[in-house]
């Protein structure tokens, strides 16, 4: 028994020694927990709204305040005209717009009943639901405090107007999520064995010997998986077409040339994984948990990122798929082209130049 407790120390000693292991013991739980509290809500908040208040009379402003009091709304701007509505729309700036018609308040008193118009954004269905709900039920609290005070009877019917998705189908926003989780999945995974995979073998040695410039062959490595991958794109967008009626609505062209992008990012990060690895099992590893949680998480794909905290959205900026996930609801769902996807296009660029010299750099031509 005297030794079974001096070989159990003895492991102690050796678990409390390595800082490698504790960090997994406990600094990754910790991590989760604090990730997943934060992210994983089905809340939403600090949505971005404009109002375009025709009426400007007390009825109105009380009702916007008390909107604008509650957590779940941030006031993008105060506007009289609709002209930039559909811009900002589009943009992707605001998720809703609420409209109070003239002589709102005139109405309601006379007439004892008068409607507010919800313009929303459904590409993301479920945001667009709960955020009716929640400025219904703030309406509709008004209301009815206003009925037992003055004793009549009032009446505010919410008009719901939905853009890009009027169904409130469920593929306009999982599509383009799945688009970019598989593409991100398969493109670093595979290119993550790659070198490994040679070195491992014994064929690295064949390669380092040969007249290929390190460039040349990190560049050949990735070629296979980038038509792999565009025939996994391909296939992609035939189902959505074919099987869940989700049309194309901006240019195909457009979509194939930024899924290209998205690839050539991946295939450059799942290089850089593979140089930096010895063993096909730690590279796998690295990029399975490495790629699939951020992807989940912080691409906007499942949980919005807006009702994240200010570190977390700041995280989240590192993330390629967030970048691809914008241009793809922004080309598939609302038809927009190059001119308002420029900056994550060229956000895009910008990690796969800066993955691609990191890689370069990192490319040993000497086997230890």
């Amino acid at each position: 028994m005297k030794q079974l407790f001096v070989f159990v120390k003895k492991e102690f000693y050796h678990v409390l020694r390595d800082p490698k292991t504790l960090l997994i013991l406990f600094g990754m739980p910790i991590m989760q927990v604090l990730i997943f509290g934060f992210a994983l809500t089905n809340e939403v908040k600090n949505s971005k709204i404009v109002v375009i208040d025709q009426a400007r009379d007390n009825v109105s402003r009380e009702i916007l305040s008390r909107i604008e009091a509650s957590q779940y709304f941030d006031f993008e701007k105060a506007s009289q005209f609709s002209g930039e509505i559909e811009s900002d729309f589009r943009k992707g700036k605001i998720k809703m717009a609420l409209v109070i018609p003239a002589q709102f308040g005139y109405m309601l008193q006379h007439d004892g009943t008068s409607s507010i118009q919800l313009i929303l954004d459904a590409s993301d269905p479920n945001t667009a639901n709960t955020l009716t709900n929640y400025i219904s039920s703030i309406i509709q609290s008004y209301a009815m405090e206003q009925n037992e005070s003055d004793g009549f009877p009032m009446r505010i019917v919410p008009e719901v107007r939905m853009l890009y998705n009027p169904q409130l189908k469920g593929a306009p926003n999982f599509v383009p999520g799945v688009i970019a989780l598989v593409l991100m999945l398969v493109s670093v995974m595979m290119t993550a064995v790659a070198i490994v995979r040679e070195k491992e073998t014994g064929t690295m040695e064949v390669l380092l010997v040969s007249p290929f410039k390190p460039a040349l062959i990190i560049i050949a490595k990735a070629i296979p998986y980038l038509i792999l991958s565009l025939i996994n794109i391909s296939s992609i967008l035939l189902l959505s077409i074919y099987v869940l009626d989700l049309p194309i609505h901006g240019s195909l062209v457009l979509l194939l040339a930024e899924s290209t992008l998205f690839i050539i990012t991946c295939l450059t990060l799942g290089i850089l994984i593979s140089i930096k690895t010895n063993s096909q099992q730690v590279a796998m590893l690295i990029s399975l948990m490495g790629m699939l949680l951020p992807t989940l998480l912080f691409s906007g794909f499942m949980f919005p990122i807006e009702n994240m905290p200010l570190p977390l959205q700041i995280i989240s900026n590192i993330v390629p798929a967030k970048w691809f996930y914008i241009i793809v609801k922004s080309i598939m769902i609302k038809g927009l082209g190059i001119g308002v996807i420029w900056k994550e296009s060229l956000i895009l660029v910008g990690m796969t130049l800066v993955l691609f010299v990191i890689s370069l750099k990192s490319f040993n031509i000497r086997l230890s």
